[in-house]
């Protein structure tokens, strides 16, 4: 794998997580909800105007266009299992961010993530 390949790979891996985040910060502002017939225009609303929302989506957007750039360059059996950095880095980020809990059994899993991404890498 090139360095341009990486790099492009690890930008639609960033900014796929940096999505997740988003989306969550936004259903956090928004709060809890249900879906039901009569407030589905309402809270579909919410949701559509909420910025972190809006920027998740546009990150989504932006990820499968560097994504695509990086299959073009990248076979898929590579570039595919790279995603699973994406887990790391959400783990990590939401445990900063939210106070969400990174038990040893979630590092453990996260060791065992970053490990098969270096095999992979390396093949």
């Amino acid at each position: 794998m090139t360095a341009l390949s990486f790099g492009l790979v690890l930008t639609g891996v960033l900014l796929n997580a940096g999505a997740q985040l988003l989306l969550k910060a936004g259903t956090n502002a928004v709060g809890h909800f249900e879906f039901t017939g009569a407030n589905l225009v309402p809270v579909g609303w919410r949701l559509a105007s909420e910025p972190h929302i809006v920027g998740g989506i546009a990150c989504y957007v932006i990820s499968v266009v560097v994504w695509i750039l990086a299959l073009s360059r990248t076979e898929v059996s590579i570039a595919y299992p790279m995603l699973s950095i994406g887990y790391v880095v959400n783990a990590l980020a939401a445990w900063w961010l939210f106070g969400e809990a990174v038990t040893p059994v979630r590092l453990l899993g996260i060791g065992v993530i970053i490990l098969g991404v270096f095999i992979v890498a390396r093949s």
